[in-house]
């Protein structure tokens, strides 16, 4: 998987496969290692089929305060990833608060992004969502790991904020990046984060997958990001 990094990232794959881009860095609290060739498919392959629960009881809150400094590197998440996966980073005061940058190109549209902060052209995504997290598993955990999923750097990117607003919280079911280049990377990510915190996917998801991935067998899993329980300091509704 990409995630395309800052200052802090280092590309270390870059290929393309039956039309789909994919690409591995490294970058501050994001993937740092991935599978053999093919592991996102076989991952995809592995993950379990339920039916989606309701989503009675979702709120927010019950994933935590946003952007907690779980990793307690006393800067907050999202200025986390704004840091990882945008370019010429300026700050506001030290080196957390990331006034400027610039997505160079942004894995959703492919477009270049400037953000400049309290205006809203860069989205920090969930890239399994939330609440599609919350009707497939993370309603039933505990607090502490579904905090651990709000912030955890696997699940996060930095985005195109008004590409981002057209997807809510659909599964690769419902909704796919425009970028086709990005499509094999995205889905994997999914499937990384899914597997990693043992949530399930539906048929349909499972179906959409597995159609995305064969068009790019090597496709590599991420890994890496934070641990699946935030610290006993950190509580949630």
């Amino acid at each position: 998987m990409r995630l395309r990094g800052g200052a802090a990232a280092a590309v270390v794959l870059v290929f393309a496969v039956a039309g789909c881009k994919a690409e591995t860095t490294t970058g501050s609290g994001g993937p740092e290692e991935t599978g053999g060739s093919g592991a996102a498919l076989t991952a995809a392959e592995s993950l379990t089929v339920k039916g989606r629960a309701p989503k009675t009881g979702y709120e927010r809150d019950r994933f935590g305060t946003a952007w907690a400094d779980t990793d307690s590197n006393d800067c907050d998440t999202r200025d986390d990833i704004l840091k990882r996966d945008l370019e010429d980073v300026k700050f506001t005061g030290g080196d957390c608060k990331v006034s400027y940058g610039v997505l160079e190109s942004d894995p959703y549209s492919g477009k270049e992004v400037t953000y400049r902060r309290g205006r809203s052209q860069v989205d920090i995504d969930h890239v399994v969502a939330l609440s599609d997290a919350w009707q497939k598993g993370a309603k039933y955990w505990a607090a502490s790991k579904r905090i651990a999923l709000a912030n955890d750097p696997l699940n996060l990117l930095a985005v195109d904020a008004s590409t981002n607003r057209s997807k809510g919280d659909g599964d690769t079911a419902t909704w796919l990046p425009p970028n086709k280049a990005y499509r094999c990377t995205y889905v994997a990510a999914q499937v990384a984060v899914k597997k990693k915190y043992d949530l399930w996917v539906t048929t349909a998801e499972k179906s959409a997958m597995e159609k995305v991935l064969s068009g790019c067998p090597g496709q590599k899993l991420p890994t890496g990001g934070n641990p699946t329980a935030a610290p006993p300091r950190f509580h949630a509704d």
